[in-house]
């Protein structure tokens, strides 16, 4: 028998997080340093004088758990406070990521506590607040999207804001390809901004400064500094990410085992080699460079959505994750998305719900590559619960994710325009 929503018990976000407790200095000398160490790991720091020591913003760049281990030893032996989701407190327990100074957030969604909470950090308990904002995992090793709010969140902290430009790892550990494969990594770290800047310049300046600071490709990294990966199963999953053949344009065809990837329908094959190059066996290699392949398979959604025949339908397991320590689960339901927006149908809690997200409601989408075996699957938040659902459609996830940016950013692409066409309309009278 489903539990009444009535029930069911939420996160409490408004607690007030506190300085991570002694238990960080152990994960730090057992997990994080020795784990380093055995890469070689380089960690860069440029004009810091004046910064260190003292409350700041970090952001940094995010593709696999590797980046947690240089951000706790770039800012080593200073306190920190970062922020997870609620899966990683589910996985790691609320108790021990609340005395680590971690704070709970749900993905893509508008959280006033978080914002006090981050400032309740940096001006009461002088820590240094860590952000990822691309929030979830890079997909194929470059930058993801960020939100413009960056820029005002930063401004209205009056703090120091950082970056941590991390190299080496997504190439190591790919989220479509789960195992670690233990190679260098080495970071840059720099100011992005001073508390001086963070007060007189605008927050599009700053945005800009954050979006400049950010751009990063780990495949070209990887090639151009010879970074050898050698795993005779480095190309297992690519095909959850490289979904659409180049060669006949047929979608959820290609797949991959040990070093290659091939189109089911056509039978093209490639090879990827140990710099992370792509190789045709016969013909054309129309894209050497794996993230070139995924930006055209974006540039074909684009294209979809701009022309109105973009839509996708899914019947879905439907999961909810209300709050850190239990999912509960509601069978099956139906997940639709358009260019008017994306729509949850299903019965959760007892009850029948819909929930809908217009295209200015998401800009980006939390997508699972078999979230912990149990298959591919999407989470879409409401400010009080989460919605895990595992799709029946295969390899279909990387394509909803670029959809979901596209729909957000053609979108708003409009809205601008429309408010500049309202500006000159109000001038002219």
């Amino acid at each position: 028998m489903a539990i009444s929503e009535e029930k069911v018990r939420r996160f409490d976000f408004k607690k007030k997080p506190h300085k991570p407790s002694v238990l960080i200095y152990a994960a730090k000398y057992i997990i994080s340093f020795p784990d380093l160490k055995k890469r070689k790991a380089v960690i860069r720091k440029h004009n810091m004088e004046g910064i260190e020591g003292k409350p700041f913003i970090l952001l940094v760049n995010h593709a696999s758990l590797v980046d947690l281990n240089l951000m706790l030893k770039s800012t080593h032996p200073y306190p920190v406070n970062n922020v997870m989701t609620l899966e990683g407190f589910n996985t790691y327990t609320e108790p021990l990521m609340r005395s680590l100074g971690v704070l709970g957030k749900r993905k893509f969604t508008t959280d006033i506590n978080l914002i006090r909470n981050i400032k309740y950090c940096l001006h009461e308990l002088k820590t240094i607040f860590v952000l990822f904002p691309e929030t979830r995992y890079s997909l194929d090793g470059c930058t993801s999207y960020l939100p413009d709010s960056l820029g005002g969140l930063i401004k209205m902290m009056k703090v120091p804001c950082v970056m941590l430009n991390i190299k080496g790892n997504f190439v190591t550990n790919p989220q479509w390809n789960k195992k670690n494969k233990k190679t260098f990594v080495e970071s840059d770290m720099f100011p992005i901004v001073t508390a001086d800047e963070a007060v007189s310049l605008s927050a599009d300046e700053i945005f800009s400064r954050i979006q400049e600071a950010f751009v990063y490709d780990d495949y070209k990294w990887q090639f151009d500094n010879k970074i050898k990966i050698d795993d005779p199963n480095r190309t297992n999953g690519l095909h959850a990410l490289l979904y659409k053949c180049p060669n006949c344009g047929c979608e959820n065809e290609t797949d991959s085992a040990g070093i290659h990837i091939w189109c089911r329908k056509c039978g093209k094959k490639w090879e990827q080699d140990e710099y992370g190059k792509l190789h045709a066996l016969e013909g054309e290699t129309e894209f050497e460079h794996i993230p070139d392949w995924s930006r055209w398979e974006r540039e074909c959604v684009r294209r979809e959505i701009e022309d109105g025949t973009y839509r996708f339908e899914d019947t879905v397991r439907v999961e909810t994750l209300p709050n850190s320590w239990k999912f509960h689960k509601h069978g099956e339901g139906k997940l639709i998305q358009t260019i008017e927006g994306t729509r949850i149908e299903c019965r959760s809690y007892g009850k029948e719900k819909v929930i809908e997200k217009g295209p200015l409601d998401l800009y980006s989408m939390h997508i699972e590559y078999d979230y912990l075996g149990r298959g591919d699957c999407v989470d879409i938040s409401t400010n009080d619960d989460s919605y895990w659902l595992y799709l029946s459609k295969r390899d279909a996830i990387t394509k909803l994710s670029f959809a979901t940016e596209e729909i957000y950013k053609l979108a708003e692409e409009k809205r601008k325009k429309s408010s500049r066409r309202a500006e000159k309309s109000e001038v002219a009278e």
